[in-house]
């Protein structure tokens, strides 16, 4: 069996037209502007998102890591000082633990509306947005058809149902951002390409290389001075925040994250190695992922070169020993999406399929995307669990009204994102978390797969040990406990 074609640095030439054909009139519908149905896509998308996010904080199915703790940073910015999130600690400096100025844009809409609904609100329309750029670009390429098969298949794949799904992230921003700037680079409008990665810089630490990258292709265009200023920018941008922010906020003085692609250290230059050949694709779940993430484009993605924008996000969730960071799940597949999206339409406008040609790979592509969808986020819309009401939730609310404005809380991790937007909330059992709160919620009846960071046994003592040291029961009911710190 021939192997699959690995994606080349350099972009080959468009396939020409036979010297005997004329060159075909350009597809029906491929005018410049984004038309009715791409909008209404966009919005479709928006909906479902918006409706998934909130139907999940409603059922108190979010979580304090991490919908609570980007609250609040998002609500120091409002408020006019540097981030802190009482979550990660007291007062804890997040710029310390991942750099993502962007979040600053949400302040604005956050002092109108202080909610953790603003947020989930600004991710879907963030992530529904980015359709736009692809399908536009996809319809100039293809034409109108494809293009709407390709920008439904985009925003159900799985790897953006599992980010929506995920409470909320600072990656959403980098969605939009690389979905134009790859339907710019894939259209040859290479100084658009650049000015709309360069942002990604100040989404999170780790997309700086996603930048070198982009700029890389740019210069492999013929854009050489652009291209590598580009990527000397996202190199430079990615050092800065490593090398020099993060461990300036940090408490320790270092980057919190480096141990888990550096490990413990033991296994030295071997260890390393491993990591970076055959631990690439093992365990299991990497492969699988690997697979998955190309499945949606029958692999054809792996026939452009700017599939190579996803090998950083890649590299270094393969190389990380956080397990969670090899799978299909939360939110790490999101900025992959766009990426192999945007290859797939460039590998489709590079070959110029016949019209019968096209179309099977446009229901392959289809296929592969309705089949996964049972199996991911957006399915739980169309199931009546997701609508059935729960007298507890009701319950947990009228206790929680008990909670006055402006206290410090220590609360389960389910009821912590449900009291950020107006108590200083941490998590309880947490052993960073803020010591002799003035108030302590805890759920529990928690199923024993969503119990963190406390298991039964754990939380049982320590209510026992808090009563002990003062805390008198304030209410008991559904499980809940709500104390009090006596005065």
């Amino acid at each position: 069996m021939q192997a699959p074609p690995t994606p080349s640095l350099a972009f080959p030439p468009r396939q020409p037209a036979a010297p005997e054909e004329a060159e075909p009139a350009a597809p029906r519908g491929s005018g410049p502007g984004i038309t009715w149905w791409m909008w209404s896509l966009a919005g479709a998308l928006f909906l479902a998102y918006t409706t998934l996010s909130l139907r999940l904080h409603q059922r108190m199915l979010t979580n304090a890591f991490d919908l609570a703790i980007f609250e609040q940073v998002v609500q120091s910015y409002a408020a006019g000082h540097l981030p802190v999130s009482e979550v990660k600690g007291p007062d804890f400096p997040v710029l310390g633990d991942h750099f993502h100025p962007v979040l600053a844009l949400i302040a604005p809409l956050y002092r109108l509306w202080p909610s953790p609904v603003v947020l989930l609100v600004v991710q879907a329309a963030l992530i529904a947005g980015s359709v736009l750029p692809l399908t536009l670009w996809a319809r100039r390429a293809l034409g109108t058809g494809p293009a709407a098969v390709i920008g439904g298949c985009y925003g159900l794949s799985w790897g953006i149902a599992s980010g929506v799904a995920a409470d909320f992230h600072e990656v959403a921003f980098a969605v939009p951002l690389l979905a134009c700037s790859l339907s710019a680079l894939g259209s040859d409008r290479l100084t658009a390409a650049a000015c709309w990665a360069l942002p990604l810089v100040l989404v999170k630490e780790d997309l700086g290389l996603t930048v070198a990258v982009i700029g890389l292709l740019i210069a492999a265009r013929g854009r050489r001075r652009l291209g590598y200023a580009t990527a000397a920018a996202g190199l430079a941008g990615t050092a800065l925040a490593m090398l020099v922010i993060l461990p300036a906020f940090h408490p320790a003085g270092s980057y919190a994250y480096t141990h888990w692609v550096a490990g413990s250290g033991a296994g030295g230059a071997a260890d390393l190695l491993h990591k970076v050949t055959i631990g690439m694709i093992t365990p299991e779940a990497k492969a699988t992922t690997l697979l998955l993430v190309l499945a949606p484009t029958l692999f054809l993605a792996l026939r452009s070169p700017l599939l190579w924008v996803a090998l950083p996000t890649l590299l270094w969730r393969f190389a990380s020993d956080l397990s969670t960071h090899w799978g299909t799940g939360y939110h790490y597949s999101l900025v992959l999406m766009p990426v192999v999206f945007a290859a797939f339409v460039d590998a489709l406008a590079r070959r110029r399929p016949d019209r019968g040609s096209l179309r099977r790979h446009l229901a392959g592509c289809a296929a592969v995307t309705l089949l996964l969808l049972p199996s991911y986020p957006l399915w739980w819309l169309v199931q009546p669990e997701t609508w059935r009401h729960d007298p507890r939730v009701a319950t947990a609310h009228r206790l929680m009204d008990r909670i006055p404005d402006g206290v410090t809380v220590q609360a389960s991790n389910q009821l912590v994102p449900q009291l950020a937007d107006r108590t200083s909330v941490s998590l309880y059992g947490w052993a960073d978390s803020r010591p002799d709160p003035e108030w302590i919620m805890v759920d529990t009846r928690v199923p024993q797969h969503r119990r963190w960071p406390q298991d039964f046994f754990a939380e049982r003592k320590s209510l026992q040990q808090a009563r002990q040291q003062g805390y008198r029961t304030v209410a008991e009911q559904d499980g809940f406990v709500l104390l009090s710190r006596s005065r």
